[in-house]
Order: C-alpha cells, then structure tokens, then sequence
C-alpha cells in the first residue's frame, strides 16, 4: 500500500480521539537539533472547543486486535487496514515538519496483537524522532492499556504528554461494550504515570539533567452518549480523576453513531453536542472555580440544564447568597457570580486596593454586566436602570443560540401542532426555569 493512501486510511481513523490539546511544556531546541516546544501552545490555531488543530494526529496501526462496541476500528468492523512501519511515520512526520505542516505529533494505535508489541512499535518510532533525527517538538503518545509498566517508563521519556482513554464513564457499560478492556487495565497505567510525573520535581532537585516523564502531563478522553450515566455520574468521575490522578484535562467526546450495534443508539440519534458543551462548562468550573460536583448537581438533579450554562444555573439556585457587595467579596465568592471569570476577579482585588469600584470601573475591568448585575452590589447599591423582569433576567443568563433554541422549542418562533408530540426534555427545562428563585 503506498504511503499517501495508509496517512488517508490511519489520518481518518484517528479522527474521533479528543484527547489531544496544547503542549504545556517548554523546550528550545540547541544547536544541530530540530523544532521546539513552548508553554503556551505549540501552535496558533485552535479549534473551537480547544483542541490543537496543527498536530500530526495519525494511528499507528487501525488493525486491531480489540472489539470494542462503540469503535470504528473494532476488528468486527468491516473497513480499510493499514499500518504504519515506525521508520515511515517518523519520516513523514519529519517531512511534514519540515513543510511547516504541523508543530507536532499525535500518536495512537490500535491494538496490534498484544498491549505490549504495540507500545514497542510507539516506542521505536519516538526514538527515531527523538535520538537520530533529535526532534525537539511537541509528542503526545496515547498509553496502551495492559502494556508493561517498563514500556510505559520508556514511553513517557520520549513524549511530553500522555493520556490513557477511561472510555466509558462506568465499569459496567466498559465491560458491556469492550468486552477486552477492563476497568484495572486502564487506571493502571494512569495510576503508574501519576506517580512517575510527580518524581519530576523531586528528582530533578537533586539531578537537574535528570530526563522528566511526560512533563507535560497527562489526559484522558471519555465517551458521552453511549451508555446511560448522568452528567452528575461523569463529573463526579472527572473530579475523582483529578484528585488522585493530578490529570491535566478530561476531555468529553459526543458519541457520533458511525457503526451499528445493537447496544448503542441508533444511526438517526443526533450526537449529544449541546451535552458535551455542557460538561466542557462543568469541567471549567471544578478546575478553575473552585465548585465541587456536588454543588453543581445531585441524585435528585442528575442533569445539566440545556439553557442555562452550569455556573448560571448554579447562581439561580442559589439566590439567597446574592447580591454580592463587590468592594467587600472575597475572591471565593466573585468567582462564583455569573459574568466574573478568573481573570476579572484578580482584577477587581487589585483595583479595589486603591479605591471603591464602581460600576464604570467594573465594565472597564471586564466584567460581564449583562449577567453580573444581578448578582451584584456596588457601593451598597443595583445597578441603575437595571430591568428587573423575570424574562429578561432569563434572557440574559442565556447565550444568543441558547435563547433562539429555547424560543423554538417553546413554540414561539413556530407554528404549533395539535398532533406533535411533546418534548418532556424542554418541558421540565422550562418548567424548572420559571420556577427558580431570583436574586431580586
């Protein structure tokens, strides 16, 4: 097979893998080496929802040895195989560099015979990369699950990150779909990398050329959709894996239907998109906000809203703790406040040092008003002018799509039917809606 038509076949294969972002990690590269690496992203182009869009993102090999339900890779499946020797996707990875193509390398496989032949293969093409053509760029490399820990070790010294896909949000629906994985074999390995990326910074105290393992961390991807756990079941997963993991990101993929199977939705079920950008938002807050899962959901409230983002959703549940004085706020409770983000709150700390803000001053800043001024008090007072309806404070918790979306649904930019079916999803949204609290 020529070279063009295996990057066509193991390029298109590897498309559905999420877990891939900027570098977080910097390298310079010295003299008679090739590339660097730097902190802020390795690239210049992002795609919308963060995923680095200038890296070599290619399998290995789509020959697989697994038959995992929801893959379209599965050895069930009837497509296209190809494989990659380590010499040609060093090569092409080199010549694409070279092109100012890419700034970097995404690097999966699929299982090809045993967990251990295929990370040797992984491992040999990074050598080549790294020791003989002394690429000095960005290398994401996926961890096979049931690899030998040795070859993880060897792995994670060529790579500057890793990740190893938890798949499913559950044990059960893992062994329900991927019958050859299991639960062990995957936190395993990211238990394994936890413990070698924390010795970075104690070994290199004492041995400061010491080589760091993965130093830019390390991910995992999980799938949204296929099976029937709850946003609170996923992000209190996703809160679990950073606690003890120190994961970098958890990265959430919609389930696309692209083969059938009769234990996952059907080809005509749209991706849960809406959900997945939902979790995204939730994810943000449990890493930088400071909320726990069990604040933004529970057992009786297993969902997120599909209007509201989770932190606006969260403020109108709680209306009794606003308004918020905003010269007197810790910075714990700013970030809390719709349309204050991480950067503002800072702000607002070091400007109040100097003098009463007002709410001049707070647009200045970069606060969001048209969301914060409902949760906000400055200098004892509202905001002049402020509309204090019901619709419009809705209105303004919602995005522009969020609210063209709701309003079609609703039936108001519609004509209505006697005969078509209720959306109970909506309903309970709406119902829900119209009966928070508000911080008025």
């Amino acid at each position: 097979m020529e070279l063009n038509e295996k990057l066509r076949i193991l390029g298109d294969a590897a498309k559905y893998d999420a877990a891939c972002t900027s570098s977080g990690t910097d390298r310079k590269g010295s003299r008679g080496s090739m590339g660097s690496a730097h902190a802020s992203g390795i690239c210049h182009s992002f795609a919308g929802d963060g995923r680095c869009i200038s890296l070599l993102k290619v399998l290995l090999s789509n020959a697989c040895a697994y038959d995992c339900a929801y893959c379209v890779n599965r050895r069930s499946n009837d497509v296209p195989r190809a494989s990659f020797t380590p010499r040609e996707l060093a090569d092409l990875t080199m010549q694409f560099y070279r092109r100012n193509y890419i700034e970097g390398l995404f690097l999966s496989s699929g299982v090809i015979g045993t967990p251990d032949n295929t990370c040797e293969k992984m491992i040999a093409v990074l050598r080549i990369l790294r020791e003989e053509y002394r690429f000095r760029g960005y290398i994401h490399a996926k961890a096979i699950p049931g690899a030998d820990p040795i070859l993880i070790r060897h792995l994670g010294l060529l790579a500057d990150r890793m990740s190893v896909n938890i798949e499913m949000p559950s044990s059960a629906s893992l062994t329900r779909l991927a019958p050859n994985k299991t639960k062990k074999a995957i936190l395993a390995p990211m238990g394994y990398m936890s413990q070698r990326i924390e010795e970075n910074s104690r070994d290199l105290v004492r041995y400061r050329h010491a080589p760091k393992f993965a130093p830019a961390g390390q991910s995992t991807q999980m799938i949204i959709g296929a099976s029937p756990e709850t946003d609170y079941h996923i992000l209190k997963l996703s809160e679990g894996l950073y606690r003890r993991y120190g994961l970098k990101r958890v990265f959430f993929s919609a389930y696309v239907p692209v083969v059938p199977h009769p234990l996952l939705p059907g080809a005509d079920t749209p991706p849960p998109l809406w959900r997945e950008h939902r979790l995204y938002q939730a994810d943000w807050l449990l890493r930088f906000y400071g909320f726990d899962a069990d604040e933004l959901l529970d057992e009786e409230h297993a969902a997120l809203h599909p209007y509201l983002d989770p932190k606006c959703h969260w403020a109108l549940r709680h209306s009794d703790l606003f308004p918020l004085e905003v010269n007197r706020a810790s910075h714990e409770e700013l970030l809390r406040v719709p349309g204050i983000g991480a950067k503002s709150a800072w702000r607002i700390l070091q400007a109040r040092r100097a003098c009463p803000l007002s709410w001049d001053a707070l647009e200045k800043i970069g606060v969001v008003m048209k969301r914060a001024q409902y949760f906000l008090l400055c200098r004892g007072k509202k905001k002049p002018g402020m509309e204090t309806k019901r619709s419009t404070l809705l209105a303004a918790m919602m995005s522009e799509r969020e609210r063209k979306r709701y309003l079609l649904e609703s039936g108001e930019l519609q004509q209505l039917s006697l005969f078509a079916p209720e959306n109970t999803n909506f309903l309970s949204a709406r119902r829900e809606l119209e009966s928070l609290p508000l911080p008025l």
